[in-house]
């Protein structure tokens, strides 16, 4: 185990300090904060737009790199009471049912029972408060999880509450709330490494809403490009299931046809470096067809930010994505293997620091 953290001990670092930074859907302008200044202090050009950060190494055309921000939590909507923040009201436009949090999120509400939370403010980061989530229901009116938290009772509407989250290493395992913080650790981890591309990290992606804030960063250049690569977690059932591969890809999700080079590309590197991968939209059509010789419905082929940003831009903005398989989705022990994680930094650096 020590040998195998040694080559990227950095990057672990990059990781904890990062996941102690709350990043609660719709309240991700502290995290942006703490990412600027990570990359202004190795020399990165970061420009802040609404929603997205943008950042730029010496050779920005070099790569395209994405990672979504936010993470899940809670926010405070009046006397005592907090809702899901993915799942308000405002947010639930850009949500139509073909994701794989709102597929779940009614199957997940006893994980949050005895849960520590900590109350920030929404711009600056200050923090308001630690407290411990006493109950959780489903209220089928408003079509959200509610949240009962003891200790935080002073709150105003609109305050924005995160889990809160610490790193685990054990047995060769990484556990946290990674989704999907820790696709934004790889990428400073990659800035430091010598990346000289750009990347995006976008906010709001656990309610829909990423792809747009890159639709309109490509728009306002009047961009296109076929090499965009999406960062994240991919959930898996159990740890069998997650370990049968090192990576994942992707072919489709529910919204477009990932039509791009790189997923070949990828391909051809990852047997080079003998890196296992598998495909989720295959993983998931084999599934469903389990599920209907046993009489239930299929699961959808699941919603990604690639997928809605191709839809959107009609292909002209398209690429492929890259995941890592983790078990316990959407909460603060969600895992990953210590291997995967190294073999998508190698894979990533072979692609756009080696090669260069």
């Amino acid at each position: 185990m020590r040998n195998t953290l040694k080559p990227f001990r950095g990057f672990l670092d990059i990781l904890k300090h990062l996941i102690r930074r709350p990043s609660v859907v719709g309240a991700e302008h502290p995290f942006f904060l703490s990412l600027k200044r990570e990359l202004d202090e190795i020399g990165i050009k970061t420009t802040l737009y609404e929603g997205l950060l943008v950042a730029e190494g010496s050779d920005p055309d070099r790569g395209m790199l994405s990672a979504h921000i936010d993470r899940h939590g809670l926010i405070c909507t009046g006397p005592n009471e907090f809702q899901y923040a993915a799942f308000m009201t405002q947010n639930r436009g850009d949500l139509t049912g073909d994701s794989i949090a709102e597929q779940t999120y009614m199957a997940i509400v006893e994980r949050f029972k005895q849960q520590s939370v900590q109350a920030y403010e929404p711009w600056s980061g200050s923090y308001l408060g630690l407290g411990t989530i006493d109950n959780a229901y489903i209220c089928e009116r408003r079509k959200n999880l509610v949240f009962e938290v003891k200790g935080l009772e002073h709150l105003l509407p609109g305050t924005p509450v995160a889990f809160v989250d610490t790193l685990s290493s054990k047995n060769g395992l990484l556990s946290a709330q990674l989704d999907n913080v820790l696709s934004a650790a790889v990428i400073v981890y990659l800035y430091r490494c010598g990346y000289k591309g750009t990347a995006f990290f976008t906010a709001q992606e656990e309610s829909g809403k990423s792809w747009r804030f890159l639709l309109e960063w490509f728009r306002r250049l009047d961009k296109s490009t076929d090499r965009l690569l999406v960062l994240d977690t991919s959930p898996y059932p159990n740890r069998e299931e997650a370990e049968r591969q090192h990576i994942v890809l992707r072919h489709r999700d529910a919204n477009a046809k990932f039509d791009s080079p790189l997923t070949k590309e990828i391909e051809k590197l990852c047997r080079k470096l003998k890196i296992d991968y598998s495909f989720k939209d295959s993983y998931l059509k084999i599934e469903n067809k389990k599920r209907v010789s046993e009489g239930m419905k299929k699961n959808s082929l699941g919603s990604t930010e690639m997928g809605r940003l191709t839809a959107a831009s009609g292909g002209t903005i398209t690429g492929t994505t890259l995941q890592v398989p983790t078990t316990g989705y959407h909460t603060t022990s969600e895992t990953v293997s210590v291997e995967s994680v190294a073999k998508m930094l190698e894979l990533l650096k072979h692609m756009y620091i080696d090669a260069s």
